[in-house]
């Protein structure tokens, strides 16, 4: 049955053998999808046996991915999978305007350095997911440079302000008297004009993205080519299980993290999220997936299966091995009480002669702020070399290293000079 493939055990020689059917591909495209439009036009294509060119964008905003990002890369080697070509756009171009979705103000253009910078390590982290024999790059500067302002003039007269405030998030800003930066409205069309330059045939993003996505299929109509299929994936949330996962909340997981930090995060999720992350991150099956819910209903551990989660990430972006070792040290760590052997080291100064428990934490970097390290004593959440303290007035001393912990996985080893 190809839905109970797990990556990356399958290889090429099944693929060429054991092609799936139409109703087997449209499934494993269908699953974890938010909206496709249009299935019927997916499926005559997918029926014409003919390789699809499928484009996913992303600006290089910040220097590394997390997993909300590979969301969409994991949609993408799915593709991959059924043997179509995926196309890996690196919004250099629209990076330099700022993606204006869900922003209530404009938001500040990156430099070119960072741009470039950021794209460079992109380019290396993708390849932990994608098929780099099957994966083409692309910038979006590429086309658009050449494009020019006549061009780009030409472009965004294809379109009405009217109908960009039709779009959510200007329409809000608009309401609200929210400036509106006259660039803002540039980003959407560039992204429509990326599908035409790139003749795409699918294009994915987010769910918040749809606006963007359909400005492709339009746009593709006026230069007279068949307008691409729109697949959208939900946006996976952070390890708040509220906000969607962003650095800005730091509540993210970072491909890049160390197993340790990674592992010590997928197992601070909710037991009730944890079933959201592997229908979003995982490549195990839809009935391997019931199999361990029945399991968690019949009185199995959730952790367990959590275990399984990060197991499957961990050697994916790491190694087998450290994904063990990760699970080894959690368990050494959280079950029998020990500290990490390796954890931030600080020397801090008490300008009054002591230093409040909660600046320390705070100057540590194991809370955000002073009332959050308060809040944090008070739930019983800070230890003192393991001892768990309750008076948020406490005033540490100078002269004596102890070790710091905020929650299960923030130590830090303090001086107090």
């Amino acid at each position: 049955m190809w839905l109970a493939f797990i990556w990356p055990a399958i290889t090429e020689e099944i693929m060429t053998k054991n092609m799936p059917n139409i109703n087997e591909q449209l499934a494993l495209i269908r699953r974890g999808s938010d909206e496709i439009l249009l299935e019927d036009d997916l499926k005559e294509r997918l029926e014409s046996g003919k390789p699809l060119r499928v484009k996913v964008g992303f600006d290089p905003t910040a220097p590394d991915l997390h997993l909300g990002h590979t969301v969409l890369i994991n949609k993408m080697r799915q593709f991959q999978s059924l043997g179509h070509q995926v196309i890996f756009l690196i919004g250099d171009f629209t990076g330099l305007i700022g993606d204006p979705t869900g922003k209530n103000v404009t938001r500040k253009p990156l430099t070119r350095e960072a741009v470039e910078q950021n794209a460079e390590t992109y380019k290396e982290q993708i390849f932990k997911i994608l098929d780099p024999e099957k994966t083409e790059i692309a910038f979006n500067s590429s086309w658009m440079n050449e494009l020019g302002s006549a061009g780009l003039i030409q472009l965004a007269a294809q379109h009405t302000v009217a109908r960009m405030l039709e779009r959510d998030d200007f329409s809000k800003r608009y309401k609200g008297g929210q400036p509106i930066a006259i660039h803002e409205f540039l980003y959407p069309l560039v992204q429509g004009y990326d599908s035409v330059a790139l003749k795409s045939d699918v294009e994915l993003g987010g769910t918040d993205q749809k606006f963007n996505l359909l400005m492709g299929r339009e746009l593709q109509k006026n230069y007279g080519q068949k307008p691409q299929i729109v697949l959208t994936m939900p946006l996976l949330e952070g390890l708040d299980g509220i906000n969607k996962m962003s650095k800005s909340l730091n509540n993210y997981i970072g491909i890049t993290d160390a197993p340790d930090d990674m592992f010590g995060k997928i197992m601070s999720i909710s037991d009730e999220l944890m079933w959201r992350y592997f229908d979003l991150l995982s490549f195990r099956s839809n009935d391997e997936l019931e199999v361990f819910k029945q399991e968690v209903e019949a009185g199995k551990n959730p952790r367990d299966v959590k275990f399984l989660l990060a197991d499957e990430i961990i050697t994916r972006f790491h190694s087998a091995g450290d994904a063990a070792k990760a699970q080894t040290a959690f368990i050494a760590r959280f079950q029998k009480g020990a500290m990490p052997d390796e954890m931030p080291e600080f020397k801090l100064n008490a300008p009054e002669g002591d230093l409040g428990i909660a600046n320390l934490l705070k100057d540590a970097g194991l809370v955000n702020s002073t009332s959050d390290g308060m809040r944090m004593i008070r739930q019983g959440a800070v230890k003192i070399d393991g001892e768990r303290i309750e008076d948020t007035r406490l005033r540490i001393k100078p002269g004596a290293e102890h070790v710091y912990q905020v929650g299960k996985r923030r130590f830090a080893r303090v001086e107090l000079g």
